[in-house]
């Protein structure tokens, strides 16, 4: 008896995975959201953990060092790292670590720069989903409203904004690769990549959804309720054991 109910547990776990989808990562998030700074402006970076209470530690490697923690060269608040004065030597990679229980987890890495130039591109910083419209803006350092500008991808020429922005719809991978702009009389921005994920499978809702043809019979019945009833997982747990 306790083996069958065992066996039944295990399927059970794999059930909820099935139906609750992946954990999700550690995440850096940058504030503003955009890849590029001129010289003397400030950036806050968020570390965030859905398996951890205190979130992460930011770090980064540049020419300055490698791996080096927030304490170093910015100001640290628990998960959030701030750089009040931004230099061209704080341009590099940014990442999260964060540590649950025995075990570590890293972030995505970012790549930040900061120009001492008079222009930059304003760009999605972190990947964008397939399928997204995805402005980009040239922005000057003065005057600072928006002026007529040229965009690059790989180099080559795509296009003009009479206002100093350009939109790419629907994007998809082959909207991937490194981006440039340049303002007549001003000057050109440095490169920044912009990269393109396929869209996550969604989790249906309550109902919406059908088990899975190959699941084992023994499951069928325990299935249904998280697909078509949605019962408390309690429940599910009396039905297993009694």
């Amino acid at each position: 008896m306790k083996e069958a109910a065992a066996q039944r547990l295990i399927f059970l776990i794999s059930l909820l995975f099935w139906t609750s989808g992946q954990v999700l990562p550690v995440r850096l998030t940058v504030s503003p959201s955009r890849s590029q700074f001129f010289e003397g402006e400030s950036v806050t970076l968020i570390c965030e953990d859905e398996n951890s209470s205190d979130g992460g530690t930011v770090r980064r490697n540049t020419t300055r060092g490698t791996r080096t923690e927030c304490e170093g060269w910015g100001e640290a608040d628990g998960s959030t790292c701030n750089i009040s004065v931004l230099l061209p030597h704080d341009s590099g990679l940014y990442w999260c670590e964060s540590m649950s229980g025995s075990s570590s987890s890293s972030s995505s890495s970012i790549q930040l720069s900061v120009s001492g130039g008079s222009v930059i591109l304003q760009s999605p910083v972190l990947p964008v989903m397939e399928g997204d419209d995805v402005t980009l803006s040239c922005r000057a350092k003065s005057p600072a409203h928006n002026l007529p500008a040229a965009f690059y991808k790989d180099g080559s020429f795509i296009g003009d904004g009479p206002s100093g922005h350009m939109t790419l719809l629907h994007v998809s991978s082959s909207d991937e690769g490194l981006y440039k702009c340049s303002i007549s009389g001003q000057g050109e921005s440095p490169s920044s990549r912009i990269s393109v994920e396929e869209s996550p499978s969604t989790v249906p809702p309550c109902g919406s959804s059908s088990p899975p043809a190959s699941l084992h019979p023994s499951l069928l019945l325990v299935s249904s309720l998280f697909t078509s009833s949605c019962v408390s997982l309690p429940s599910v747990f009396l039905f297993l054991f009694f």
